[in-house]
C-alpha cells in the first residue's frame, strides 16, 4: 500500500535545500547597505568629539566605534579639569604657606572675630554632614545601580538561552523526524536531506546570540566589579575623612589636621576624577536606553544593537519555519495515513503485515493543524487534538502474542501504538515552537526583550547612575569645602583662645 506525499509552500520542498544554502552564505557575506543602518540616539550621541578636529560625533550610539567612546569620555573633561586645578592650587597654596611660616619669625599679632569664629563652625558642621551624607547617597546608589545592572545583565543572559533551548528543541525534534515512522511509512529522502541541512545551519545561529550576550556580559562585569569596588573605598575613605577632619578641628588637633588635609588633598583629587568616570557612564546608560527604545520601534534596520543581541537571519528562521511546517504537516499524514488503511481497515486474515486481528470500536484520526500550503487549519468533528491524541488512543491498544497478534479487542498494538506516540509528540513539539519560530522570523523575541529592559530596567538604571555622580559630587565639593574650613576654624580657634589667655579682665562692677 503507498503513502502518498502532499508538498506544500509556494516553492516546494524539493529546491528548500538549494535556497537554504544560498541564503545562508549571502548572509554571511553580504554588507549591510548604509542606508539600511539606523543610527541610534543620534540627537543625544550629538556630541564634541576631541579626536575628529573637535567636531560633532554623528555615528549615534556605538560601544564598539572609538570615536563614540572619545565623544562620550569628553563629557567628564570638566571635572577632570576641576581636580587638576583643585591638585595645583591645593599644592601652590601649601607651598606659599611653608614658605611664610619658614620666613616669618616675629611675634605674631592675633586677632579674633567672634562672628567669624562661629561661622566658620558652623560652615564646618555644614559641610561635614554634607560629607556624610553623599557618602551615604553615594553607597546606596551604587548598590542599587549594581543590582539594576546584575538584573539587566541575567535577564539579557535569560533571553539569549530561551532561545537557544529552543532552537535545539526544534532541531532535536526534527532529527527525530527522520527515524519516527508509522508501519512501514516514514518521511521522505528529501525532506530528511533538508533536515540534516537545516540542523547544521541552526547549530550555528542558535549559538550566536547566547556567546555574543556572555561575551557582553562578560566584558560589562570587568568594568563595573572594579568600580564598585573603588565607589565602596572612596565612599567609606571621604567619610572617615570628614569626621575625623571634624573632631580634631573642633579638639584643636592641629599636627593631625594637616595630615589629614594631604590625605584629603589626594582624595579629593581622585573623587573629582571619578566624578568625571561617573557622567559619563551615566552618559552611556542614557544613550543606551534610548537606543533600546529607537531600536523597538525599527528593529528591522541593522544598528550596533545587533551585536548585544542579535536578531536571527530571516532566511535560516524562515527555512527552519518553514521545514517545521512541512515536517508536522507529513507527520500527521503518516499517522491519519496509517490509521484510515491499517488500524481501522478490516481486511482478511491473507493481507500479510496489514493484518493484526484487529477489532472494535474505530480508532479516532489526529486532527492536523496546517493545510497543504501551512497555513492554519480548524479541526472538524471526530478529530483529536496533538496534545490529548496519546492518551485517548491508550484506549484502542490490545494485548498481543509474540508473533504480533492481538488476542484482546483493539485495533493498535503496541508496537503501533508507540510509533504513533512518538510522531505525535514531534509534531506537537514542532508546532508548539511555531510562534516561537515566528518572533524569530520578525524579530519580535529580541523587540520584546530590549523592550522589557528600556520599560522596566532602563529608568531605575539611568535615575541609579545619576545618583552615584551626583554623590561623588556631593562628596567631593564638601570634602574640598570642609579641608578649608578645617583651617579657618583651627586659626580662629588658636586665636580665641590666645585672645582668652593675654586679654586683661576688664569687666568690673557693672561694665
Amino acid at each position: 500500500m503507498d503513502l502518498i506525499y502532499i508538498y506544500g509552500g509556494e516553492s516546494g520542498v524539493a529546491d528548500i535545500s538549494g535556497r537554504m544554502r544560498r541564503s545562508f552564505l549571502e548572509e554571511s557575506n553580504t554588507e549591510v547597505a548604509p542606508n539600511a543602518t539606523l543610527i541610534l540616539a543620534a540627537n543625544k550621541t550629538h556630541r564634541i568629539d576631541p579626536f575628529a578636529n573637535f567636531t560633532y560625533y554623528e555615528g549615534g550610539w556605538n560601544i564598539t566605534n572609538e570615536h563614540y567612546l572619545y565623544s562620550v569620555a569628553y563629557t567628564g573633561v570638566p571635572l577632570l579639569a576641576t581636580a587638576a586645578t583643585w591638585f595645583l592650587i591645593f599644592s601652590l597654596c601649601s607651598l606659599i604657606l611653608c614658605c611664610c611660616c619658614c620666613c616669618r619669625r616675629q611675634k605674631k599679632s592675633y586677632g579674633y572675630s567672634r562672628i567669624a569664629y562661629a561661622l566658620s563652625l558652623i560652615l564646618l558642621i555644614l559641610f561635614t554632614i554634607t560629607a556624610i551624607t553623599g557618602s551615604g547617597f553615594l553607597y546606596t546608589a551604587e548598590g542599587k545601580f549594581q543590582v539594576s545592572t546584575t538584573n539587566i545583565l541575567e535577564y539579557l543572559l535569560n533571553q539569549a538561552d530561551t532561545t537557544v533551548e529552543k532552537l535545539k528543541d526544534v532541531l532535536v525534534n526534527l532529527v527525530a523526524a527522520k527515524q519516527v515512522g508509522v508501519g512501514q511509512n516514514f518521511l521522505p529522502p528529501d525532506i530528511q536531506s533538508n533536515i540534516d541541512i537545516l540542523g547544521n545551519m541552526t547549530n550555528i545561529s542558535a549559538m550566536i546570540p547566547k556567546i555574543k550576550t556572555q561575551q557582553s556580559s562578560k566584558q560589562i562585569q570587568n568594568v563595573l566589579l572594579p568600580v564598585r569596588q573603588v565607589l565602596n573605598i572612596i565612599a567609606a575613605s571621604m567619610l572617615l575623612l570628614a569626621l575625623l577632619g571634624f573632631i580634631f578641628s573642633v579638639f584643636g588637633l592641629q599636627c593631625f589636621v594637616y595630615i589629614l588635609m594631604i590625605i584629603g588633598w589626594i582624595l579629593v583629587t581622585g573623587t573629582f576624577i571619578l566624578c568625571g568616570i561617573s557622567l559619563v557612564l551615566h552618559n552611556i546608560v542614557a544613550d543606551t536606553c534610548v537606543s533600546m527604545d529607537q531600536w523597538v520601534k525599527n528593529p528591522a534596520a541593522h544598528s550596533a544593537l545587533s551585536e548585544v543581541l542579535p536578531c536571527m537571519d530571516n532566511a535560516t528562521a524562515n527555512d527552519i519555519l518553514s521545514i517545521s511546517k512541512h515536517v508536522t504537516f507529513l507527520m500527521v499524514g503518516i499517522v491519519n495515513q496509517f490509521i484510515t488503511n491499517v488500524a481501522n481497515n478490516d481486511v482478511p486474515p491473507n493481507s500479510g503485515p496489514f493484518y493484526y486481528n484487529q477489532s472494535g470500536p474505530l480508532v479516532p484520526i489526529l486532527c492536523n493543524p496546517l493545510n497543504f500550503d501551512n497555513t492554519d487549519r480548524r479541526c472538524t468533528a471526530g478529530e483529536m487534538d496533538l496534545s490529548n491524541a496519546t492518551q485517548v488512543w491508550g484506549n484502542y491498544v490490545c494485548n498481543v502474542l509474540p508473533s504480533g497478534m492481538c488476542t484482546s479487542m483493539g485495533r493498535l498494538t503496541p508496537t503501533s501504538y508507540g510509533q504513533m506516540r512518538a510522531a505525535v509528540n514531534v509534531s506537537y513539539t514542532l508546532y508548539h515552537y511555531g510562534p516561537f519560530l515566528v518572533d524569530l522570523v520578525d524579530c519580535n523575541f529580541v523587540r520584546k526583550t530590549f523592550s522589557d529592559i528600556s520599560e522596566d530596567h532602563c529608568p531605575g538604571l539611568r535615575r541609579y547612575s545619576y545618583r552615584i555622580y551626583v554623590g561623588l559630587v556631593m562628596v567631593s565639593a564638601a570634602v574640598m569645602l570642609s579641608m578649608i574650613f578645617w583651617l579657618i576654624y583651627a586659626r580662629e580657634r588658636r586665636h580665641r583662645v590666645y585672645a582668652k589667655k593675654f586679654t586683661p579682665k576688664i569687666y568690673s562692677q557693672g561694665v
